[in-house]
């Protein structure tokens, strides 16, 4: 099936075909409602404008759920093969995969199951965890908050539900893999995961589509619930097409004593705006944001992090690498609010930039804001070149101009580098050598 064109009809047709309970339909058309009173352009972020007649808002090629590689359609599963997403299930506890609008494969492994572990598609999980789904869904990320988290609201379709029970770790992490492969395509996933008291997760998400002349839309939502001493960590790889709108939603809500961690890669896309968020809740509670973003030609790379300080004692770190190259432009846009309740709250914000040429450009656009006088914040931002005596330096060592300048930028990500499993780090290497 296919759904082209934003419409009250075309939504209730999703929903319909997906055989949703009341309850999600009135929340598609309430979300539509908000979006339609809004207007075209966010208060905050670059100018842009699309149109959203001309949008696929739902396509699917797989009626079922499959757990067996064997079963999906040969063209589905070969293209996956060779973007390497088969053999990366060997390093996971358990893998979704969404082509389009809908997961096609999830498998977990056995001990996961035996741990009462649930990791399923978002729409399987509205059928058979009901209650558990309708408790937390849509309570962190608000419809009527902002245009493109209404719009997800309203079309959503796909993506993770995740349970992890109390006192329980994972060995090792849950991967999703997103895949957008139709010109004019939107996808539209929710995430949804719950780690509940005294447990762990980490969790791996990786995003790809080719190139089309036609613009696609990415407008996801991922609420993410962190329960009393608990700790998540979500890795995220984006390498989307340069004409794709990447604009994202992501929010967790941290308990006492618990660790949110977003680890955010962004190097495709035409545009991205996305701002990991944590709420620290609870005392004690711990949010940390490590991304990089790399801005090219035509790209606008507009990331960052949110840190909101509730609880006592609770502290954030927020570190942002960006790089910007034959125009780019890559901007660091980020938040850190201590609350005047949130004593001895501490927040620290690393911003470092490295423009490779004249035509590209960056800003640093911070809100710092500390309610209390128990409370300390820091922030740090520096726009840098590569350095000639450090380039120079590299040369006389027999090593071409163009490989230093890779060594270096290498280099200047180590820090994010560093965060991830080390499959994922060869990865990240081989896509900024193809981008830089």
């Amino acid at each position: 099936m296919e759904v082209k064109g934003l419409n009250k009809e075309n939504i209730i047709k999703i929903s319909d075909y997906k055989k949703e309970d009341d309850w999600v339909k009135e929340f598609r058309l309430k979300s539509f409602d908000a979006f339609s009173s809004m207007g075209d352009q966010l208060p905050f972020g670059p100018p842009f404008s699309l149109d959203f007649d001309k949008i696929i808002y739902y396509k699917s090629q797989e009626d079922t759920l499959k757990d067996d590689w064997n079963q999906v359609l040969k063209p589905v599963r070969d293209e996956l093969s060779a973007l390497g997403v088969l053999e990366s299930e060997t390093h996971m506890a358990g893998m979704g995969v969404q082509y389009e609008s809908e997961v096609i494969y999830h498998k977990m492994i056995e001990e996961l199951e035996k741990k009462h572990v649930i990791f399923t598609s978002i729409d399987q999980a509205l059928k058979d965890h009901k209650e558990l789904v309708q408790k937390y869904f849509g309570k962190i990320v608000k419809t009527e908050e902002n245009k493109y988290a209404a719009l997800n609201g309203s079309v959503f379709s796909g993506g993770s539900f995740i349970y992890i029970p109390p006192h329980t770790t994972l060995d090792r992490p849950l991967q999703s893999y997103f895949r957008i492969n139709s010109k004019s395509m939107g996808q539209f996933e929710r995430t949804l995961i719950i780690v509940d008291d005294d447990s762990d997760l980490h969790y791996i998400e990786g995003c790809t589509a080719p190139s089309y002349s036609e613009s696609s839309l990415h407008a996801a939502v991922v609420e993410i619930y962190v329960g009393k001493g608990s700790r998540c960590r979500y890795t995220t790889i984006q390498n989307w097409a340069n004409n794709v709108y990447n604009l994202v939603t992501k929010r967790a809500l941290v308990e006492e004593d618990g660790k949110m961690e977003w680890i955010d890669g962004n190097i495709g896309s035409k545009i991205t705006m996305k701002y990991p968020c944590c709420i620290l809740k609870g005392d004690r509670s711990e949010g940390t944001c490590i991304s990089i973003a790399v801005a090219t030609k035509d790209q606008i790379q507009d990331t960052g992090a949110r840190m909101i300080h509730l609880g006592k004692n609770t502290k954030s770190k927020i570190i942002s690498k960006s790089i910007a190259r034959k125009g780019g432009n890559a901007t660091y846009r980020g938040k850190a609010r201590i609350d005047k309740k949130a004593s001895h709250a501490e927040s620290l914000i690393k911003c470092d930039t490295l423009i490779l040429d004249r035509e590209s450009k960056s800003d640093t656009i911070p809100t710092n804001i500390v309610e209390n006088k128990q409370s300390s914040l820091e922030h740090e931002a520096t726009v840098s070149k590569i350095s000639d005596d450090n380039l120079f330096y590299l040369m006389t060592k027999g090593i071409p101009k163009e490989k230093c300048e890779e060594l270096i930028i290498l280099g200047f990500l180590d820090k994010f580098k560093e965060e991830l499993p080390m499959e994922y780090a060869v990865e990240l290497n081989q896509l900024l050598k193809k981008n830089l």
